[in-house]
């Protein structure tokens, strides 16, 4: 076993101890579309006294803070995002309504003056509002804000027979503000008005107190001996303290989005996403072993090995897992068979096409020859998660960490993990000498079946994209025809998804709602019995209407999941979407241009253009949302496209480096039909986790599971049959000369250096 073998063993061991230590003791960090809970997403306005920048909006942050963790929520997270945009995440808070008003309110408390007839002449005038007891009240100025209040407290009263009250604390300045107040207040006769304090909230009385007879005039009452009352109830007192304590918010906040997850959903996606995992999995190992054999076995136990290492990766990081993040993890395992699939090819093609070379020395040159191909797609997969990850908002965030963890994993597994273990097993001669073992050595079905035809797919270009352009013509047909339907995100809205007790189908729904006077809301299934609404501007109150009018119909009423995009915030999504899309493309060009020829470049781009047009053409006509979830796949599509299209052009820059006078069209074919076999074995592996995601992960990843299916196909077919022939066009029109002459082994033979791994083989 060589000295490189030996580090490659000993770093995966120390990996793999590492991560599987992390697994045993650390817990992963569930989003809330897993856990259950919600999210709200708040944009912070311009006040008349304040401005929403960056500092007020951090202010505004710990106030909420506060806020919340009066609420007595488990782990809640606030970030602010950007510049004025405010994320709150609540888990196992299932009804918003109160927390909404808690969280949204601007709690501007001001205490003033109450005063007499005439008294609010002149430019400095006050307020006219009604108490709670109705009666109008002048107000002078506000003397105090709510801001000094130190601490706030409800408490119940026993023994004045005052009930549920409110005790007020002030710092040090208010507190002097407080006195002189109250002791202005007390000169006045007692049951005059101007004897009394009016305490204002947004613009409410809710409590006007006269001072105590016992308060002399000038003197007022000392800091923390005040109390509001009111009537309250319990509840109230409580809201009120909490409000106050809190302090008021610097910059009034408007909720732009919000979501809801009920944690029955979360439990069924885990589940659903375990099981399609599990399985999906299970499916790939067994294909890679049927088509190489034991190394294919040794690759399953590297694959095994990329689960453990990225979901440790994934803990370590405090990554939160949304549930398209644990799609992408899921997703990650069939991408993840790409790697070693290259490099098993390329050792084939050195073993059957170098007679003697031995086992040891194929595995070796496979390895190094399939180095830039894997290279160069991971390093597109990248590009596209960072894009998901820069652009995207909330759950696509999540996938596209996953997605960028579980490529870096995926590399770690295949050319350290697999090579230390395959390297290991080449040692052995019953491995070497037995083909049916190994599985290098023998040649696999679709290369046999390659060689036997010799089919020649390039000679007609044209026609390969003739049928492209059909595709893409009954694509836009359908977009046309049929329409984009954008999901809530994109458009702005409202979608809950109800589980009733009594089955309810979707008319009687409709009529219900109807009744109730949401006679445009948009009704449908969302799988297993649920019902589905879409409606405009929704808020709390008009939610929890809805909901009591399907109750009526289906009994008792759980919701499931509950999305609310703001209209300004659903224009801003889908221009981001579309920048993310252009920024997809014009990176991928760039990364192309300047790894291979503008030529490929452009022939690439061009190809995952089909496919991105393809795909949204399949969900127009098949009248499936287009949503942040469908962009996480279509991006996802891109990677894997630009994927294909490199391995392909690869080989076609290494063919032509080799035999620069033979015709483009003549290599080009060759390049394609050596790549075929690995673009075949990776769609399969891919092919399995997908489907299995399909049919076992639930409803909430249906959608994602589709685009992918159908984008890997159309990726698949356009990377040779689109990407190639549009190359090959381009090139006609190209002065750029083939590219340099490499040294290949051939050429090494003549300088007598021998490769370490083999019997006395010349190199």
């Amino acid at each position: 076993m060589t000295r490189a073998t030996t580090v490659r063993a000993v770093l995966a061991a120390a990996v793999l101890l590492v991560s599987v230590l992390i697994t045993l003791t650390m817990s992963p960090r569930l989003g809330l579309d897993l856990q259950g809970g919600t999210r709200m997403v708040l944009q912070a306005q311009d006040s008349d006294t304040a401005k929403a920048d960056r500092e007020s909006t951090d202010r505004t942050v710990e106030v909420l803070r506060r806020r919340i963790d009066s609420l007595g929520v488990t782990e809640p997270t606030l970030t602010r995002s950007g510049e004025d945009r405010i994320i709150v995440e609540l888990p196992d808070v299932q009804d918003p309504r109160k927390a909404a008003e808690v969280i949204g309110k601007t709690a501007q408390l001001t205490f003033h003056a109450v005063q007499g007839p005439g008294e609010q002449d002149g430019d400095d005038k006050g307020l006219t509002l009604p108490d709670e007891q109705g009666r109008h009240l002048a107000l002078g100025p506000a003397a105090l804000s709510g801001a000094g209040v130190k601490e706030a407290s409800a408490s119940f009263d026993a023994q004045q027979g005052a009930g549920w009250t409110v005790s007020l604390d002030f710092h040090k300045d208010a507190g002097r503000d407080w006195t002189r107040l109250t002791g202005e207040a007390a000169c006045h006769p007692v049951q005059d008005e101007r004897r009394r304090v009016a305490i204002v909230l947004d613009k409410r009385v809710i409590s006007s107190p006269q001072v105590s007879p016992t308060v002399a005039c000038g003197s007022g009452l000392p800091s923390g001996s005040t109390q509001i009352t009111g009537s309250f109830s319990a509840d109230e007192a409580r809201e009120l303290a909490l409000l106050i304590e809190g302090g008021a918010l610097p910059v009034p906040v408007e909720i732009v989005e919000q979501r809801t997850v009920g944690p029955t959903l979360g439990a069924a996606a885990i589940d659903a996403s375990a099981r399609a995992a599990l399985i999906g999995a299970a499916a790939t190992a067994l294909f890679i072993i049927v088509i190489y054999r034991l190394f294919g076995a040794l690759a399953a136990v590297a694959l095994a090995a990329y689960g453990v290492i990225s979901y440790a990766a994934l803990v370590a990081l405090g990554v939160t897992l949304t549930l398209p993040g644990l799609a992408g993890f899921v997703l990650a395992i069939g991408m993840a068979v790409d790697a070693n699939v290259l490099v098993f090819e390329r050792a084939r093609e050195e073993y059957a096409g170098r007679p003697g070379k031995s086992l040891r020395a194929s595995l070796a040159a496979g390895f190094k020859g399939a180095w830039t191909a894997v290279a160069d797609s991971n390093v597109t997969t990248l590009i596209a998660a960072g894009l998901l990850f820069f652009l995207g908002s909330g759950p696509v965030k999540g996938f596209g960490v996953t997605l960028a963890i579980g490529v870096l994993a995926s590399m770690f597994s295949a050319l350290v993990i697999a090579r230390a273990l395959t390297e290991i097993a080449a040692h052995s001669r019953f491995v070497a000498d037995y083909r049916g073992v190994n599985g290098i050595a023998i040649p696999g079905r679709v290369r046999t079946w390659l060689t036997r035809r010799d089919p020649q797919p390039m000679r007609s270009p044209r026609r390969w994209l003739t049928v492209s352009a059909v595709l893409i013509a009954v694509a836009v047909a359908g977009i046309l025809v049929r329409g984009v339907n954008l999901g809530v995100e994109f458009t702005g809205g409202r979608l809950v998804e109800y589980s009733t007790s009594r089955p309810v189908d979707v008319e009687t729904a409709r009529t219900a709602l109807a009744g109730a006077g949401f006679g445009d809301a948009e009704v449908t299934t969302a799988g297993a019995g649920d019902i589905s609404v879409r409606t405009g501007e929704l808020d709390n109150d008009g939610e929890h209407a809805l909901r009591a009018a399907l109750a009526a119909e289906g009994g008792e009423t759980t919701k499931v999941r509950d999305e609310l995009i703001g209209p300004s915030l659903g224009d801003e999504l889908r221009r981001n979407a579309l920048i993310a899309l252009a920024i997809a493309v014009l990176v991928q060009l760039a990364y192309l241009a300047v790894r291979f020829r503008w030529t490929f470049a452009v022939a690439s781009v061009g190809a995952l253009v089909h496919d991105v047009i393809i795909l949204i053409g399949v969900f127009a006509w098949l009248g499936r949302t287009v949503d942040g979830i469908f962009l996480a796949a279509l991006l996802t599509v891109i990677g894997y496209s630009v994927n294909d299209s490199v391995v392909v052009f690869d080989r076609v820059r290494e063919l032509w480096a080799k035999a620069r006078r033979k015709p483009l069209a003549e290599v080009a074919n060759t390049a394609v039909l050596q790549t075929v076999p690995r673009t075949v074995n990776t769609g399969m592996g891919a092919l399995f986790i997908l489907t299995a995601l399909a049919v076992l992960g639930g409803d909430s990843l249906e959608d994602f599971a589709l685009a992918l299916l159908i984008g890997i196909v159309v990726g698949t077919y356009s990377s040779v049959m689109t990407a190639v022939p549009a190359a090959l066009l381009l090139e006609r029109t190209s002065k750029v000369p083939p590219p340099a002459r490499t040294r290949t082994p051939r050429a090494r033979q003549r300088t007598g250096r021998r490769d370490p791994h083999d019997n006395g083989a010349r190199v």
